[in-house]
């Protein structure tokens, strides 16, 4: 089966893309994934492979920040990777990553994800590391750690170089992280 892939701005994605990408998302997820996933992943790089049924996997990259030590680094945040259930296990969730892996390789100080129990494993392959120090965000009311995170957030050191989780993590605040 032939695969084509892009690389788009959320700017360059015209409004039936946009849906196909959701619906692809939906569906990828068992109708699992909310709106407030989907409004994370705008705004930055998405990476999408289609085949000749249309859209079969995706992939955002959009910036975050990230206090670390001292600085605020630039995250390339990972966000809605799927891939259609009929073409599962093909490779292409290997093909977004490698595709997102470069951006955030050249353009950011490390790239970060959350990770789904199914997701896990391909990020792992990949050479993702499991962030096992503390994660927070700055929220409306200050610093709150974020527990829920701390077991499925995945870090990959690009510019900064490696991190020492001994060194909490504290992400810019977004709808949906602090309540």
């Amino acid at each position: 089966m032939a695969t084509r892939l892009r690389t788009v701005h959320t700017a360059d994605l015209d409004p039936a893309e946009l849906g196909a990408a959701r619906a692809l998302l939906d569906e990828a997820f068992g109708g699992d994934y909310d709106d407030e996933e989907w409004e994370h992943g705008l705004g930055g790089l998405h990476v999408l492979v289609s085949d000749e049924r249309g859209l079969a996997a995706h992939g955002s990259v959009i910036q975050r920040r990230a206090r670390y030590r001292k600085r605020w680094l630039r995250v390339g945040y990972v966000e809605g990777v799927g891939v259609r259930p009929d073409v599962r296990r093909q490779g292409l969730g290997g093909r977004v990553m490698a595709e997102i892996e470069r951006i955030v390789d050249g353009a950011y100080d490390f790239g970060a994800l959350s990770a789904s129990d199914e997701g896990a494993a391909l990020y792992r392959a990949r050479g993702w590391q499991l962030w096992s120090g503390r994660l927070c965000a700055l929220g409306p009311r200050g610093v709150v750690r974020l527990r829920d995170e701390e077991d499925c957030t995945f870090v990959r050191p690009a510019a900064a170089g490696p991190l020492n989780p001994k060194h909490k993590l504290v992400f810019d605040w977004r709808d949906g992280d602090v309540l």
